[in-house]
């Protein structure tokens, strides 16, 4: 194979930047992935915060209810 030495070159770039663009975009897929999941247990924690809420003010307008009609 007798090819110049720069072409040589260009392969190998044409290589080391595909091997890069590849462990770039796990990286991303990585980060997006943790970032995802911490978003998504925030919005659980608010539904749960929610929920525990709503509870606590159904439980308050019902006890004054029942306090009324014993009377």
């Amino acid at each position: 194979m007798d090819m110049p030495i720069w072409i040589w070159f260009v392969f190998i770039g044409i290589i080391v930047s595909a091997v890069m663009s590849i462990w770039t975009a796990r990286q991303e897929r990585l980060i997006d992935d943790a970032w995802i999941e911490k978003e998504g247990q925030k919005y659980i924690d608010r539904m749960e915060e929610e929920r525990e809420r709503r509870k606590k003010d159904i439980n308050q307008e019902h006890s004054p209810n029942d306090e009324k009609s014993d009377r």
